[in-house]
């Protein structure tokens, strides 16, 4: 609908000058911190005032210029994969395969060496700025025979390895806790009022993480210290001090002096790098003012009924249900224009615009939740996935006009679950093969016929795929599942119950198979976090439609809510009964186990309880509102009945 640069206009015009204003925050911070640094690495209790004036020498030194220079070099470059690596879905490894699979990711392997290099290049300037014994990588020593010879300093270049295994260890905990997810936190404050409330966070953070991958370096240095030693001595043409404790025993590594340097060091390097991803967070997730409607045809793309349906970035799609939610709720001047009219012809676009996409969000999330319990119930786990795959928006194939149609199931499609709620495969043909990971064969003639019936291409009503009358019997559990090669050869499959198969030998599965089948075991607490990995849309796709409702009691003058009314309730009644089957699972109910300290955000693991209380209170907000007039509302008895609960308080 628009053209390429009218989509990216968002990219342009604020997310990377919001990303170049963290990033040059962090080069004005990095200042103090490295003046801290030098204190800390140099201070003397018997001698601080000599220690103080050492220091401020040092500051203004040649080589303390240069080394803030490249220092500088490196947090741009942080800001720079900051912006390239950053996501608002995590990507949530469902099986141990997952997330070995998402390690050895060539992407990230890039994105680890990059941090090895930067990691060697901030200890080169931790090395300069201690100085004494790790200023230079050699120096000369005297052979016994009294000749001299240039031999190779250990203490420099474990500082400069430990850089390096820091920077390493850095980027594996960032896919392992997704420090690269961005959320968005419900409480609007200042910039500077976040930055201070996270700074202790991050200095807690940065400490008790340098000191695990000290430790961590430390073993692995005593066992394999030798190999990078006889290298640098081989390529340099240097020798080994025979006088000198080696580093790589346990009298070189107990030195305290020693240990204090490089935890210090590797401190200071992990400062530096949160700092500037929480820079990047505070920035990036800055509420952003959409207009409602625009005067001209050149800015229509920027108006936010527009950006709701836009496939990319996520982000501007997040950002812009965030500022339906704060407009819904604190903006009256705005929700008129929402309620008003088009001129000439009268017709409400900006709430048709709207709530379409608001509801279309709602029902693929229900169809979803709906595929995932049927599979879950059948066969008694669902298939592993990882939701870190590409997503699209759910404008590509949108819900049909006209309000009647909002809720509405799609009939070809098959939702890619948990992925993002904008994501959708479409299905080929008979014999396509499925990319929902959560969606069972349905070929095979003991899928399910309730998911059969959500993807076939007949009209049906909201409570499509699911069992409401009490007269029909409930499926059973699978005891068995069959192959679809036969189906694909077009022979008939014989069912179990009638044709008796011959006895067979079982033939024990190898040692190999047995070890990938049981890392490939899906972790029932990780699937029921991948399914709601985007519920953050879900939540202000709900607060932003109730609050607009609400408001629509008393400032919709031409009745524009009253059409689609039906429609939102039904809507949200049918994502209340799929949620509550959900958390009926023994899996989803739980709480999730508190994360060990790290700067990943693991805000995403209480999304699905966050969605349920933001649910039941999007509804409770519009009975409250309405009350008996809901009565008048058209709606099916199973919902009116369910409807009347909340009208008389008892959910």
């Amino acid at each position: 609908m628009f053209s390429t640069e009218q989509r990216c206009w968002f990219v342009r015009k604020v997310i990377c000058w919001r990303a170049a204003a963290s990033n040059a925050w962090a080069v004005l911070l990095l200042l103090p911190i490295t003046a801290v640094f030098v204190i800390l690495s140099r201070f003397s209790l018997l001698h601080p005032i000599q220690t103080i004036s050492e220091c401020l020498s040092l500051l203004t030194s040649a080589s303390a210029i240069f080394s803030f220079i490249l220092l500088c070099g490196v947090i741009l470059m942080i800001g720079f994969l900051n912006l390239e690596y950053y996501t608002v879905i995590p990507a949530i490894a469902c099986s141990k395969i997952a997330l070995l699979g998402q390690l050895l990711h060539p992407r990230q392997f890039v994105n680890s060496l990059v941090h090895c290099i930067m990691g060697i290049i901030v200890a080169w300037c931790c090395a300069i700025t201690i100085g004494g014994r790790y200023e230079t990588l050699c120096y000369t020593c005297t052979q016994s025979d009294g000749s001299p010879q240039m031999c190779l300093n250990e203490f420099h270049l474990i500082l400069l390895l430990a850089g390096a295994f820091v920077g390493f260890s850095h980027s594996l905990l960032g896919v392992i806790y997704n420090m690269n997810y961005v959320s968005f936190h419900t409480v609007q404050q200042y910039k500077y009022l976040r930055f201070k409330g996270s700074l202790p966070l991050v200095v807690k953070c940065s400490a008790t993480q340098a000191l695990y991958s000290i430790r961590n370096y430390i073993v692995v240095y005593f066992f394999l210290g030798y190999i990078p030693k006889a290298w640098v001595c081989k390529t340099l043409n240097l020798h080994l001090n025979s006088t000198a404790q080696p580093l790589d025993s346990v009298a070189g590594l107990l030195d305290l002096s020693l240990l204090y340097h490089l935890w210090i060091s590797a401190t200071f390097q992990l400062f530096t790098w949160y700092i500037t991803l929480q820079l990047f967070r505070i920035f990036i997730t800055e509420a952003y003012s959409f207009p409602v409607q625009s005067s001209f045809t050149e800015d229509a793309h920027q108006c936010i009924s527009k950006v709701l349906t836009d496939k990319q970035p996520m982000i501007l799609k997040f950002l812009a249900l965030q500022d339906l939610a704060l407009l819904s709720q604190h903006s009256p001047s705005r929700r008129c224009e929402v309620f008003s009219l088009s001129q000439p012809g009268g017709h409400p676009h900006n709430w048709n615009a709207i709530s379409k996409e608001c509801l279309s969000l709602m029902t693929d999330l229900t169809q979803r939740l709906v595929a995932y319990h049927d599979t879950v119930a059948t066969n008694g786990r669902a298939k592993s996935l990882s939701t870190g795959s590409e997503r699209k928006t759910s404008s590509e194939t949108s819900v049909t006009s006209g309000t009647e149609d909002l809720m509405s199931p799609r009939p070809t499609l098959l939702m890619k679950t948990p992925a993002s709620v904008f994501a959708r495969s479409i299905v080929g043909g008979p014999q396509s093969p499925l990319t929902a990971p959560f969606t069972p064969d349905l070929d095979s003639p003991f899928a399910s016929p309730a998911l059969r019936r959500l993807t076939a291409p007949v009209d049906c009503s909201p409570w499509h795929g699911t069992v409401q009358s009490p007269h029909i019997m409930r499926r059973g559990p699978k005891l068995w599942s069959t192959s679809t090669d036969s189906q694909v050869n077009g022979s008939p499959v014989p069912s179990p119950a009638s044709v008796p198969s011959p006895k067979q030998e079982t033939s024990k599965p190898s040692v190999l198979a047995q070890f990938l089948h049981n890392r490939k075991e899906q972790l029932p607490e990780a699937s029921s976090q991948a399914l709601f990995a985007d519920s953050q849309a879900h939540i202000w796709a709900l607060e932003g439609l109730s609050y607009l409702v609400q408001a629509s009691f008393s400032e919709d003058h031409f009745g524009v809510v009253q059409t689609t009314l039906p429609s939102i309730l039904s809507c949200m009644l049918v994502l209340q009964e799929a949620v509550d089957r959900h958390f009926k699972l023994p899996h989803a109910s739980s709480k999730p186990i508190k994360s060990t300290i790290s700067m990943g955000d693991s805000s995403y693991k209480t999304l699905r309880f966050a969605l349920r209380a933001t649910l039941k209170t999007a509804i409770y907000r519009i009975t409250a509102t309405f009350g008996d007039h809901l009565k008048a509302v058209q709606l099916s008895a199973e919902h009116r009945k369910r409807l009347q609960h909340f009208l008389e308080y008892k959910e």
